[in-house]
């Protein structure tokens, strides 16, 4: 039911980390009261992160976090990102996401961390196309002219509204990125 009102279309295959993937509320994209979004990477805290900021949980998957931080910044609609911005920086592991607000389905959150996420944006059609991998968007989009390459840097976090996809807002936002469970980059402390 893609029209002329549509403002964003989310897919996402999942390897799955956690979460059976026949249990459909541990697959992506993931709704989390009025925010839905796909998330590529592992937060390896996100139990203790449910419990301590005793956050409702509806799946398996510890991608509902990132969502849950979002729903809880997003009382009216719109996510406060500066909100969104510290709650993450709690987070534990690997992490790229793209969200929106059920309420404000025309503001794209879009989180590059330290997980693969590529960017296409097409300033005449009005879209922004994403994959963790290249290679998608480009059998996607095929010869089709137009398409550019939006690079983002790690630990960015760009606002796309879609009334205006020219006027890319982008900060940074920090997490604690680690590879592997139990492993915490030099310097960090649990």
């Amino acid at each position: 039911q893609v029209d002329n009102e549509t403002t964003i279309l989310m897919g996402h295959t999942r390897w799955r980390t956690r979460g059976n993937e026949f249990n459909n509320r541990n697959n992506h994209p993931i709704r989390a009261g009025i925010v839905i979004g796909t998330h590529n990477g592992t937060i390896y805290n996100a139990d203790y992160l449910f419990r301590r900021l005793r956050l409702p949980r509806y799946a398996e998957v510890d991608s509902e976090l990132i969502f849950r931080l979002a729903d809880r910044f997003a009382p009216e609609g719109p996510i406060d990102q500066e909100g969104l911005k510290k709650a993450l920086a709690l987070c534990r592991g690997q992490m790229s996401a793209v969200l929106t607000s059920r309420l404000d389905p025309g503001t794209i959150t879009v989180l590059k961390g330290n997980k693969p996420l590529c960017l296409r944006i097409h300033r005449q059609h009005r879209v922004v196309l994403y994959a963790s991998d290249d290679a998608f968007i480009d059998f996607a989009v095929a010869n089709e002219k137009g398409w550019r390459e939006l690079e983002v840097p790690p630990m960015t976090m760009l606002t796309i509204r879609h009334a205006d996809v020219r006027a890319i807002e982008n900060s940074e936002f920090r997490f604690i990125p680690q590879e592997r469970k139990g492993t915490l980059p030099e310097g960090v402390n649990a």
